[in-house]
């Protein structure tokens, strides 16, 4: 049985370089959303309000939008290896400086959103570097597990980060929980330095730096599929998971849980991404893939409703989990269907522009939907995001891109009129 989970759900990890690679981002996004938590809580306690955790969110995220692609270019012209190392050790450096900054009560909201910028842009360099290095670490037919496996570092180390800072927060101080969170960063920058395979991509030295850094935009806007799949995923960013700046305020007026409500309810949205993202790696079908991945999207809709139609702690944790488990799926699928028709000499340049529609969307619906909750109801603001995602996804069984990624048999054979 072991044998079996081993070769069906974690191939990936026999291997050297990826599992030294998939510790150290395991570290390193353990470290990212326990930063989202504490720096939120921090910028909640001090303001009162949802628009400082917005603006903070804001910081963290919308790097994305305008590094990545730069990032991108950097991991088709440079060693990736380097570049992943470079970015962890600023990660450590901003991390101690704003524990320092936090522990000696300089930490102004200001200040935690101008760090969260720096931060953001680390971790969106570290993010699409990692999606660039993957598919040389790995042989192509295990790609998609490697992807999956990937996935769940990211997408459970929600849970890690959260459980990892809850006592800490609950029972000692929140400078401590910004101190672990230089840990993380460490032991992670320790793991990247053990990755000794070397790869670039492929720079066109005929053409100017600008048509370079565009072709990954030139590649994505020309592939009808990868292009669709990459505006459906803004979609899904934009309306169901751009939670965080809402989290503060539902812990606090709905469950009046305070800090720790934050932590155990983005902790139960990892535990679901997690358990669903290795789910995911043993799955070869693509049948069974495309069938799933329509599922977790109608389903990623009625999360948020779920959660908001909550009354009670318990209740409210559950809805979390399923959130977690139905973006996670959502998301490992995505992510591992658009590498899989991108060639690798644009690969940096293809996860960079990914990561902007990702990143960008999520960052500034959070800003939004954080203005919105002062003014309304942070509740109502998640349940309508989720009811628009389930109406976009019911309305993007009518296109043909989609359609052969959802039903890849079905669509291959001709509809008679």
């Amino acid at each position: 049985m072991l044998a079996t989970i081993r070769d069906r759900y974690l191939l990936a990890l026999q291997y050297k370089e990826f599992r030294t690679l998939w510790t150290a981002n395991a570290f390193a996004g353990a470290a990212n959303w326990a930063l989202i938590i504490a720096r939120g809580w921090l910028a909640y306690e001090i303001t009162g309000g949802a628009l400082w955790v917005g603006l903070v969110t804001f910081g963290a995220m919308i790097p994305r939008l305008f590094s990545t692609p730069l990032v991108g270019f950097l991991a088709d012209r440079f060693d990736r290896v380097s570049i992943l190392r470079i970015s962890f050790t600023l990660n450590l450096a901003h991390n101690v400086l704003l524990a320092f900054l936090v522990m000696t009560g300089l930490a102004t909201p200001l200040v935690l959103m101008l760090l969260a910028l720096l931060n953001g842009t680390l971790a969106s360099a570290r993010m699409t570097t990692t999606q660039s290095l993957i598919p040389n670490l790995i042989p192509k037919e295990h790609l998609l597990n490697g992807i999956a496996l990937n996935q769940a570092t990211q997408q459970g180390s929600r849970l890690f980060g959260a459980v990892a800072i809850m006592p800490l927060m609950g029972l000692v101080n929140i400078e401590s929980a910004f101190w672990l969170c230089s840990g993380f960063y460490a032991a992670g920058l320790v793991q990247v330095f053990r990755i000794t395979t070397r790869s670039t991509g492929v720079i066109n030295p005929n053409q100017s730096f600008l048509r370079n850094l565009a072709a990954g935009f030139v590649y994505v806007y020309g592939h009808p599929q990868i292009l669709a799949m990459v505006l459906l995923v803004l979609a899904h960013c934009a309306l169901t998971m751009s939670y965080e700046s809402l989290i503060p305020s539902i812990s606090t007026e709905k469950l009046d849980a305070g800090s720790v409500g934050v932590s155990y309810l983005i902790g139960a949205v990892g535990a679901g991404a997690l358990v669903t993202s290795i789910l995911m790696a043993g799955v070869r079908s693509p049948k069974t893939r495309g069938i799933l991945f329509l599922v977790f999207g109608l389903t990623s809709g009625l999360g948020p409703i779920l959660l908001a139609l909550s009354n009670s702690r318990e209740l409210s944790i559950l809805a979390a989990a399923a959130m977690g488990a139905n973006q996670a799926g959502f998301m490992t699928i995505s992510h591992a269907t658009i590498q899989s028709l991108t060639d690798d000499s644009v690969r940096g340049r293809v996860s960079g522009v990914y990561a902007v529609h990702v990143g960008g969307s999520m960052a500034v619906t959070n800003l939004i939907n954080a203005t919105i909750a002062d003014v309304f109801n942070a509740t109502a603001v998640m349940a309508v995001g989720g009811a628009i995602f389930v109406i976009v996804i019911a309305f993007s069984v009518g296109s043909g891109a989609l359609r052969r990624i959802y039903f890849p048999k079905a669509a291959s054979t001709p509809v008679p009129a």
